[in-house]
Formats: C-alpha cells, structure tokens, sequence
C-alpha cells in the first residue's frame, strides 16, 4: 500500500470514529496530498467493507455513515416478487450479455457474431463436452486458451448463472444468508459466481457483499476483470482475483470470518484426487470460514458427478462439518447408501443471443444449452440443519434400512424428496431418503392413482420431510431398489400439518 493510500484510509477511519456521518470532501482538511474527492473515493472503495462505511452519491461528493452491523437477510415482500418474476423466465440480463459480446470482440479483435469466431466458439463447446464426458482418467476440463472461455461463456455460464441465484434464493429464504456478506468464490473462472451475486443483488435493496476469488488460469483472470467489475452494483465490493491452483493455496492468504465459501463446479476439474484428498482441500479453506458461515458444493447432474459429491459430503461430516441440507438424518444415524444418485431441477432458462447465433449452424442442437440441473449441498461448523426434524420415540414409521422385511406389504415412512419428478407421463417417479437407505428407495405414483390426499408430492421441494402413509412396497431386482407405490388409498403431508382423524 502506497504512503499516500495508507494516509487516506488512516484518516478515515479516524473521522468516521469521530463522526458517524459525514461528507467525503470533509476528510481533504485532513490529508497532506492534494486530490480530488473522485480520485480520494477510488483510494477508500476497496477498503469500504473492512472499514464498516456504507458510501452513498450526492451530486459530486459522497456520503459516509457507519455500516449497521450484519444480521440475517430477510426478503421483502416485494424482493421476493421480483426473485420471484425472474425465476419465470429467467434469463442473462441484456446489459450483461452486452458485455460479454464487448468482450468476445476485444478478444478476437473482430465482431463477436463473425461468423469465423462463431464458428471457433462452436469448435471450442465441442471439444469441451467431449472432454467432460470423458469419464475415465484421461478427461481433462481446461481453461488455458482463449477460446476456451468463451466457449464457457457461450454455453456453460448461462445455466450457472441462474442456477446459483436459484441456491442463493433458497439460501435466503431460509435464513442463512446476511445482510453483509464475505464470501470466496474457489475456481471462480470467468467470475460466474461473483455475477450471479450481482445479479441477484440488484434486486435487494441495503445488502452488501465483499467477494474473494480463486481462480488458476490466466485467461479466466483476464476475462473476470474484463466482465464482472462493468457489471457488479456499488453494494459489490470486488477483489482481483488470487492465481492460484485450489489444491495448493494456503489458508493465511485469505480472509477470516468467510459467511460462504463456494466450490461451484470445480471439485470435480481437479484430475487424479481422491474424494478425501478433496475432503482435505475443503476442511484446510473452512479454517477461514466464520462459526456460522456456509460452505456450498455444486456439481453437475450426471449419475458420475453426483454420487462422487455425495461421497464428498459424508467425507465432510465425518471430519467434522455438519450437513446443513439437501440430506437429512431424521432417524440420528448417518448415510451408509452406496452409489446415492441425486439432483435438483429448475425450470429452463431463456437461450442468450450468443447461443442463438451458434445454433444458426446443421447441428443446433449442440449448442443450446437451457435445462438446469445441479447436485449439492451444504455443510456448516456449527451443526445447524435446514430440516430438524428427528423421528419420535415409537413413531410407527418403518425404516428405510428394514425395506427388505417389508416387501409386498403396506406400511407408513417419513422421509426427503430427493430429486424432481424422474418419470413420464404414465407414472412420476421421486427418489426419496430417510438417512438409513442401504439401497436407492423411489416413491411412484401412477397418474391414475393421483388424489387431493397424495397430490402434495408432486408440489413439494427438494429436500423437504415428507411423512407417507399406506403405500406398497416392491423390490425392483433389474435397479437392485426399492419401490414405494403410492394407491388411491394413500396420503403425503408436510412434516407438522394437521391431519383430520
């Protein structure tokens, strides 16, 4: 830090203790170097969150109050109509894919819908679908050229976009999020995450969120200082991002006190690490997290990615972090399911104008990517669950763990919906646990069994606790699994709803 930096940061927090309001232009009486108050805004905005000031425009100067002190984020009426409306049909906002294109044209140093860069792009998405559905030791998932990212830009980031405000929604809705906010964002890329942020920031109002990166590779670094800083609200304070490989930074180079540290699909880039070699990159980084903060894992969808996380989480809960959701352990025991197979889903997104434009080729298909689908979960320090619930002493519901006892017989279980509706028209299809299940356990529902009584599974979220009544129970031999057939005759509540006697 330059004597004169560390002068203007020493002088503020000097006034600001001696007034908790005040104008900007005040502290230029106070400082031996002759600057403008735009040039003495710019010195201080990084530090403004560290510093506990919030900074407000008034005409050529700048308001100072002291920050209120972080408490839980709360969703107003109207930012959850407004959450709410963009999730219908959710889209990248036109001013961030203006961006983007800006970006792709400085990069290419020609048009970005040229058709010579659409069609590297093309190449680019290619190569890296391949590379990802190479699940054996050679799959390499790199981020090194140029193309490359905007590959990512053009076909990935989308979905991550919106799928990660879809969790922070969920988050916040839940209670877990503050009204300031540090978060670090580990393998950031091109600042996907810090975006969704933004994004999602913009339609809050008083929330504050200081934002630290990861991130390996030089040209995701230049794209995330091309892109995220144009488009991040003042109530987004940004820091360039660390290079570094995620498996080698050490702990004392970050902050303390994180509230959420997030592995958005990253984890499973990393090539030849085990599941507790990731455990321990994980466990290392929480030493920075703060004692009620969040850690967040997303992996993608697929049957490979999917069950190695879960694989993750209980790696986790063994050393010491507790689940917070998706999985609940309502019976007080722990997971002991091989090969767990389990996502959430979203309703598509809007395609941008860039995926428009590489599907105007003979294979559009390859290059429209909409559907959101994601596995994760969410571990704590401080053993708080999102579903508390525990079964009551002699609760006369069966294990999932005793299936075999019951086969072909009728019987009653309390569990969480695990996976949006997997079936078709004919029968819906939910993956369900109860933290006991020794083998994958479905619920199904055939469409003319559907009734007011037993409806409520096909409303209910992803993970929530679900009590069932009266339902059959049949051994699948060709998926070695369990089936729950649910009848006209059984019924599905809400954990805590009053049932009629």
């Amino acid at each position: 830090m330059k004597d004169s930096e560390k002068e203007i940061i020493s002088t503020l927090k000097y006034v600001s203790h001696m007034k908790p309001e005040f104008m900007l232009s005040e502290i230029k009486n106070y400082i031996t170097y002759d600057m403008s108050v735009e040039q003495i805004y710019s010195t201080v905005r990084p530090f403004l969150y560290e510093l506990g000031i919030d900074v407000s425009p008034e005409g050529t100067d700048f308001r100072i109050r002291l920050s209120p002190p972080a408490t839980v984020m709360e969703l107003t009426e109207e930012e959850v109509k407004k959450s709410e409306f963009f999730f219908r049909s959710a889209v990248v906002s036109a001013k961030l894919q203006t961006i983007i294109e800006q970006y792709i044209s400085k990069k290419t140093a020609k048009k970005w819908d040229d058709p010579l860069v659409l069609d590297r792009i093309r190449k680019a998405v290619v190569s890296q679908k391949n590379a990802y559905w190479n699940e054996g030791g050679s799959r390499n998932i790199s981020y090194e050229k140029g193309y490359n990212v905007l590959g990512y830009l053009a076909y990935q980031f989308p979905v991550y976009f919106v799928q990660f405000q879809h969790i922070l929604y969920s988050m916040a809705q839940t209670g877990i999020l503050k009204t300031r906010m540090k978060v670090l964002d580990v393998g950031t890329g091109p600042g996907t995450v810090p975006l969704a942020i933004a994004d999602f920031y913009r339609r809050l109002e008083g929330h504050k969120a200081d934002i630290y990166c990861i991130e390996l590779y030089d040209e995701n670094i230049e794209a995330f200082n091309s892109i995220v800083p144009q488009y991040a609200p003042d109530s987004i304070n940004l820091h360039e991002p660390i290079r570094s490989d995620v498996s080698k930074i050490k702990p004392e180079s970050l902050p303390e006190d994180i509230d959420l540290m997030v592995f958005s699909n990253v984890l499973n880039e990393i090539k030849d690490i085990t599941t507790e070699q990731k455990a321990a990159i994980v466990t290392t980084l929480a030493q920075r997290l703060a004692s009620d903060g969040s850690i967040l894992v997303i992996e993608p969808a697929d049957r490979v990615n999917s069950v190695e996380m879960r694989k993750l989480s209980i790696e986790l809960k063994n050393a010491g972090l507790g689940i917070y959701a998706p999985c609940s352990f309502m019976w007080g025991g722990g997971c002991s399911l091989e090969g767990c197979w389990s996502f959430e889903q979203k309703q598509d997104i809007t395609p941008t104008l860039l995926m428009r434009k590489l599907s105007e080729c003979d294979e559009p298909y390859r290059y429209i990517n909409t559907d959101i689908k994601y596995s994760y979960f969410i571990v704590r320090k401080d053993g708080l669950t999102k579903e508390c619930y525990k079964v009551p002493h002699k609760a006369k519901f069966a294990r999932f763990s005793k299936m075999g006892t019951h086969k072909d017989k009728r019987i009653n279980v309390v569990c969480s919906l695990m996976s949006a509706d997997l079936g078709d028209e004919k029968y819906s299809l939910y993956k369900v646990c109860d933290g006991t299940s020794k083998k994958a356990v479905y619920a199904i529902l055939p469409w003319h069994n559907v009734t007011e009584d037993n409806s409520l599974i096909k409303r209910a979220k992803y993970g929530e606790v679900l009590e069932i009544y009266n339902v059959l129970v049949n051994y699948n031999k060709d998926k070695d699994a369990y089936n729950l057939l649910l009848s006209k005759g059984s019924t599905v509540s809400r954990i805590g709803d009053e049932k009629d006697d």
